[in-house]
């Protein structure tokens, strides 16, 4: 029987159960809960370095969501702040790689 003891998607257990198996599980707690989040995101970035994929990215996006809600944080005011900063000092597309800075 594998252990996982990990955060999964909303219906995983629903799919291991149209499977045929089991799927034990719990609800976290708030705290626990956004632990577990961080940990989800650490998961989904190793796996886009693997992978280097669109869907790996999306998963990344969907932590991410996940971690601003469960913060108090609506989408709409993550990507008002983000714009703002954007604004404020740019974004990445120009591919600027900081070398060094003189006095």
């Amino acid at each position: 029987m594998p252990t996982y003891n990990k955060l999964v998607r909303n219906k995983i257990p629903e799919i291991i159960s149209s499977s045929g198996k089991k799927a034990n599980c719990r609800i976290l707690g708030k705290d626990e809960y956004i632990k577990e989040l961080d940990r989800k995101l650490d998961e989904e970035c190793a796996e886009y370095q693997t992978d280097k994929n669109i869907e790996e990215l999306a998963d990344i996006l969907e932590v991410i969501y996940a971690i601003a809600e469960a913060r108090g944080y609506s989408a709409t005011e993550l990507e008002r702040v983000r714009l703002e900063k954007s604004e404020k000092r740019g974004g990445f597309i120009q591919r600027i790689f900081l070398e060094n800075v003189e006095d």
